[in-house]
């Protein structure tokens, strides 16, 4: 029975000590975003900075916005980048409504969801 409470304790504590790093990750930042159009669509690339642990804590996804909170657009971020900070994505065939001038993006992480964040960009003539 002892060695029952032992093990079960290793294995508790290893999942804090997973959970703790996890935490330490932080909320993921949008360092900068350009967008540029091309024909009746756009393209935007986004750069962010998240401290990505590995699988277990990574910035999985941005977003394009209007101001009045409608998805535009959404880039899903498949894996990891631990070893690339910071790191530039694009989406291209975003469709922006004739008269719209400013979008928000936003970014999330697959631990912490959205970051509270929210980077206004106005877009080009």
């Amino acid at each position: 029975m002892k060695t029952l409470h032992l093990l079960a304790a290793s294995l508790f504590a290893g999942l804090v000590s997973v959970s703790s790093d996890a935490a330490q990750a932080g909320d993921v930042e949008i360092v900068n975003a350009e967008a540029r159009k091309s024909g009746d669509s756009w393209t935007f690339s986004v750069t962010l900075r998240h401290e990505d642990t590995g699988w277990e804590h990574y910035a999985d996804q941005w977003a394009v916005y209007s101001t009045s909170g409608d998805l535009l657009g959404e880039r899903v971020l498949f894996h990891p980048h631990v070893e690339e900070q910071p790191f530039t994505r694009s989406l291209s065939g975003v469709k922006i409504p004739d008269g719209m001038t400013k979008v928000i993006i936003r970014a999330r992480d697959n631990v912490d969801g959205v970051s509270p964040q929210a980077f206004e960009l106005t877009l080009p003539d």
